[in-house]
């Protein structure tokens, strides 16, 4: 199993409506996706008026994921809006092998 993170960050009082709008995009399109596991959003109040937003995205394999962003998996996926709500953004991502998951 595969672990794909990406972060990002938007201002404090943005970060419901990005997570809303990410719901719709980037997530809708990480779970219509084969070989997909699941997907967490994560955000945090830094206290500067920005908020980091974490996603993370389990799935079966490398090849499941050029399924959703194409060639280049270590590319980040960015949606026509994100402009709009992102203050600064990763344009990488990070992928880990899941070594041991419990629970």
């Amino acid at each position: 199993m595969i672990v794909r993170m990406w972060r990002g960050w938007v201002a404090s009082e943005r970060a419901g409506e990005y997570v809303d709008y990410v719901t719709r995009t980037g997530l809708a399109g990480y779970r219509q996706t084969p070989g997909n596991l699941g997907v967490e959003m994560w955000t945090r109040d830094l206290g500067d008026g920005r908020a980091e937003v974490t996603t993370l995205s389990w799935w079966e394999s490398l090849d499941h994921i050029r399924g959703f962003a194409g060639d280049d998996i270590g590319r980040a996926v960015f949606y026509p809006e994100d402009d709009g709500y992102l203050i600064d953004r990763e344009t990488t991502v990070t992928h880990h092998e899941v070594a041991r998951r419990l629970g």
